[in-house]
């Protein structure tokens, strides 16, 4: 009797908890897996939007390539947020209702999904790197990856594409006749190799442009280079009009690293032609290289330097975007990475030791005077631009480079082509609406069709008085003239009259008066 009591409690507190679906029909509730942590409605712990890869170990240090130990997803709190540069339509009458459910269903694991799609397909970066000769612009790339780039014969690991030489066009010297040798030549030569890391792979491109800036006159000197960026996007827009798509391979720069020479004073003519052509192609990211020969105050001063002049042309660099799921501490490192371009930094691949602690080496420069450590964020932003170029916001400056970037110049080329868009074909069938459509059009129809009616009505009116005022004035007419008519018959007529009393009074006077006679019938 107790067991029978013990299971129809329990039956019905599983009936108490049993959920509905959209549909109406009852879901049993399913006991939670291991290794998945619920949370409850205190809205703590919040889920990116983007799933985030992290690694814990034994020493403390975060590096990219294993899923976190334990996960924890708020799903009730937070609706479905939009990615950057996506534009939705507009819907106003539709309801999002945030329900937080009781049950386990199974979308909790979607990141882990996504975690293994992106192990099996990997990542891709396309780097663009721009600077004078000898400012350190293979030294910082193979710093950032940890890899030498100049181990070509060695390995194979890099794959050398073509160069692409440009010849520059220099139509001031051609116009006054100038003496000053060859016009400068600006080179695009593309490097490409696949590293790995803990399992995950990225397939890197370095895109460089040798002979920027070195030549005396660079009247356009970033023309070779924005061409080589408008081609990657020529190249992936004709990939997308194909009948078989092919998008796995994305060749467009998704970031332009520019190095800028450590003099602490002001920025020069052509760093700010190049910045302000090129911000609006790919997302820039200045970098001061070579700031080992600044002291710290020297540093601040340039970078406000660089900052006011970037505000006074309008160019805008790549700013982390912040999400509303994000975290406090999240947003500082967002709005820390934002503040403190442009970076200064060191390059090394080399390994000294630290005067703190000898036992312990360190990637950085040794100097008579001491050691700078590349990693040490007191004595350079190296780690501020690997974590954003790599680390944090990899994906964003896909995201922006696609959903911007590229559109915007998609745009652009095809409105040039003439192609114009019509935005009812893509929009989605709704039968009210449709509804709605077709009764304005008949509205339409009948006013136009009433307004036609009223048009002949009236014209036909028209043509009808005029008849009938045509009609009037020929009657009134034909009645003048028989009363002229009458009237001269009837004076006819009086004076004939006159005249017949005339005659016959004369007569009367005339002659005397005759007696009666007297007869035997007239007695």
């Amino acid at each position: 009797m107790m067991s029978t009591q013990a299971s129809t409690n329990s039956l019905k507190k599983e009936a108490s908890t049993v959920t509905t679906g959209a549909n109406g029909i009852p879901f049993p509730p399913v006991p939670v897996p291991q290794g998945l942590v619920k949370t409850e409605d205190s809205g703590d712990e919040t889920v990116p939007p983007v799933p985030q890869v992290k690694e814990e170990q034994a020493d403390g240090d975060d590096t990219a390539g294993e899923l976190p130990t334990t996960q924890s997803l708020d799903l009730g709190a937070h609706a479905v947020v939009p990615t950057p540069g996506q534009v939705l339509p507009d819907q106003p009458d539709v309801k999002i209702i945030n329900r937080q459910i009781s049950g386990y269903v199974g979308f909790a694991n979607l990141p882990k999904q996504w975690h293994r799609r992106s192990i099996k397909n990997g990542f891709s970066l396309n780097l663009l790197c721009v600077g004078k000769a000898g400012i350190g612009k293979t030294t910082m790339i193979n710093s950032l990856f940890n890899e030498s780039f100049d181990a070509a014969a060695k390995d194979g690991g890099i794959i050398p594409e073509q160069p692409l030489d440009i010849a520059m066009e220099n139509d001031d010297e051609a116009a006054n006749g100038a003496d000053e040798g060859a016009p400068a030549t600006v080179r695009i030569e593309t490097t490409s190799r696949t590293i790995e890391e803990n399992g995950v792979t990225l397939k890197l491109t370095v895109v460089d442009a040798p002979g920027f800036g070195d030549a005396i006159n660079n009247t356009n000197a970033w023309d070779p280079i924005v061409k080589e960026i408008n081609s990657r996007y020529d190249q992936f827009l004709d990939a997308e009009n194909k009948i078989n798509r092919n998008l796995s391979d994305d060749n467009r720069i998704h970031a332009c690293l520019y190095f800028i020479e450590p003099t602490g004073h002001w920025l020069k003519p052509l760093d700010l032609e190049f910045c302000a052509v090129i911000h609006e192609k790919c997302n820039l990211i200045p970098v001061i290289a070579k700031s080992d020969i600044l002291t710290d105050d020297e540093i601040t001063l340039f970078k406000e330097r660089i900052s006011q002049q970037f505000a006074e042309r309008g160019i805008q660099t790549f700013k982390p975007p912040v999400y509303k799921l994000d975290d406090k501490e999240t947003v500082e490192v967002a709005n820390k990475l934002y503040s403190s371009m442009p970076y200064a930094v060191v390059g090394s691949n080399d390994f000294v030791r630290d005067p703190a602690n000898p036992d312990v080496t360190v990637r950085g420069r040794e100097y008579p005077w001491g050691v700078i450590a590349v990693e040490n964020e007191s004595q350079s932003d190296f780690m501020l631009l690997r974590d954003l170029l790599i680390k944090q916001y990899l994906e964003e400056l896909h995201e922006r480079t696609n959903n911007v970037l590229y559109e915007k110049y998609r745009s652009e080329k095809l409105i040039n082509l003439g192609i114009k868009q019509d935005n009812s074909v893509f929009r989605e069938f709704d039968p009210n609406m449709r509804q709605e459509e077709e009764k304005k059009l008949h509205e339409a129809k009948l006013s136009k069709l009433e307004a036609e009616m009223k048009n002949v009505f009236q014209q036909k009116v028209s043509e009808k008085e005029k008849k009938l005022q045509k009609s009037e004035t020929e009657l009134f007419a034909r009645h003048k003239e028989m009363k002229d008519k009458l009237t001269k018959q009837l004076k006819a007529l009086e004076e004939k009259k006159r005249q017949l009393e005339m005659s016959i009074q004369s007569q009367a006077q005339s002659s005397p008066a005759q007696p009666k006679k007297k007869g035997f019938l007239r007695g």
